[in-house]
């Protein structure tokens, strides 16, 4: 396993950030290795975010001293999403199928976990989220189908798109996780504008269905002082709260949302008037 630690930024410093700087700080360029799980430890919101690409055989979800504890899930919870082929993630002897797209929220007190594909010429790729927990719920598999569709967007704006809330208060319970995956229909490239910020959570775009050579430019940082990121396929964006959190694609794409903070509501959001933004 592989574990990467990023440090917080003040968005005074932030100001004065050239580009290397931005990716290096806010951009996760490699979530999947075949056979391997890529880990990314944020000290925003401590924050976890990663992939487990297994191949020839089962991968365990290990802890590591950025943890701190003996077992990676004893004070933490899980999001699992598979966004490759069909795969299983065992957590502690219960077995779960989990086909693309399908969902997976693990809770705090899981001691061991192993994610498999089921095809190796077709593996699966585990999307994996993590933040700090403070109650035991229960270890849920959510579907697509199975989770709360919002239908949002219009194509004059280029923003028609499907919500599909799936680690969230009214499917699933948790102590903070949010998790939910966003789906562009054709023709429409933008998410999250008109654009806002959410004081209360951090939140991480992990972007995929974009085939080279497309690309979203990802804009972030404060209101008045925006930046941007340019994002190929399978890579994530970290957002603190100060930042608005917004992209354009060359083409449509799916992208998956995670948040953690201080609530769960997802309409807690302070929006940014159009005319504000510089």
């Amino acid at each position: 396993m592989e574990i990467t630690v990023r440090h917080a930024s003040h968005p005074d410093a932030v100001r004065n950030f050239d580009t290397e700087e931005l990716r290096d700080h806010f951009l996760v360029p490699t979530i999947f290795k075949a056979d391997g799980v890529v880990l990314t430890y944020s000290h925003i919101d401590r924050f976890v975010v990663g992939g487990a690409m297994p191949v020839a055989g089962p991968l365990k979800l290990e802890s590591a001293k950025a943890i701190g504890s003996p077992n990676f899930l004893d004070r933490r919870e899980l999001g699992v999403v598979n966004v490759g082929g069909p795969g299983r993630v065992t957590v502690d002897g219960a077995v779960y199928e989990l086909e693309p797209r399908d969902c997976l929220y693990v809770t705090m007190g899981s001691t061991d976990v192993r994610f498999e594909s089921l095809d190796r010429a077709n593996p699966a790729k585990f999307y994996l989220n993590s933040a700090p927990a403070h109650a035991r719920f229960e270890t849920m598999k959510i579907s697509i189908a199975q989770a709360k569709a919002v239908h949002l967007g219009d194509p004059a704006q280029s923003n028609e798109r499907t919500i599909y809330q799936m680690i969230h208060p009214d499917v699933c319970r948790t102590a903070q996780l949010v998790l939910g995956m966003t789906v562009l229909k054709p023709n429409n490239m933008w998410n999250t504008m008109p654009c806002h910020t959410h004081d209360r959570r951090c939140e991480v775009y992990f972007y995929f269905d974009l085939p080279d050579p497309a690309r979203v430019f990802h804009f972030m940082g404060e209101p008045d002082r925006t930046r941007h990121i340019v994002v190929a396929n399978e890579q994530a964006v970290i957002s603190p709260s100060w930042s608005i959190h917004s992209g354009v694609g060359t083409r449509n794409y799916t992208f998956i949302w995670a948040m953690a903070g201080d609530n769960q509501d997802f309409t807690d959001m302070d929006m940014i008037p159009m005319e504000t933004l510089r």
